[in-house]
């Protein structure tokens, strides 16, 4: 991820951030007072062009920082595929995986899943899959086996964890980027 192209503010905001947890993560509190300051007009010096991708990105980073509840507030209330994507993932990391599918079934073909299907499939290349994970190197994105994968990894069926970490957050990386170009 290029934090460059973020304010400052949001620049070392994001340059604190742990690698994205599979399950609900512990909320960090040193980025609380922080988070709670944004709003749509303060992500960027530049002009708003789309409100809703704003507020995606509102979502985005409540949920990169592990405040799930804040997260879900706001994409809930969001009509589009990228609303139901934000809230696809935290369902999936809550976890309530049945509604994480739900979620992404509402979202479809989301142009960011291309991007990070390419993203991924270049990461995997090198790496020995088992069943669980071997959707990472089809080259489509798989939302659904994500959730599974993410699951088997929960229930102590899958040792890919660390893998599956890198994957969400290229996916975080990837739908943020998407969200914020759109919106400024």
């Amino acid at each position: 991820m290029t934090i460059d192209q973020y304010p400052t503010e949001i620049a070392q905001l994001l340059q604190s951030a742990q690698i994205c947890p599979l399950g609900p993560g512990k909320p960090v509190q040193e980025a609380y007072a922080q988070l709670s300051s944004l709003s749509v007009n303060s992500l960027s010096e530049r002009a708003l062009r789309d409100r809703s991708m704003a507020e995606a990105c509102l979502s985005g980073l409540w949920l990169r920082f592990n405040y799930l509840d804040q997260s879900h507030t706001i994409s809930q209330d969001l009509p589009d595929s990228t609303g139901s994507y934000w809230h696809g993932i935290m369902h999936r990391r809550e976890p309530d995986y049945s509604n994480a599918k739900y979620w992404f079934r509402r979202t479809g073909d989301h142009p960011a899943m291309e991007i990070l299907a390419d993203k991924v499939k270049l990461f995997v290349t090198e790496v020995k899959l088992d069943r669980v994970t071997q959707f990472l190197a089809e080259g489509t994105w798989d939302p659904m086996a994500m959730v599974d994968a993410c699951e088997a990894v929960a229930r102590g069926n899958c040792a890919k964890q660390e893998l599956l970490e890198k994957v969400a957050q290229s996916e975080w990386e990837t739908l943020f980027e998407y969200c914020y170009s759109r919106a400024f």
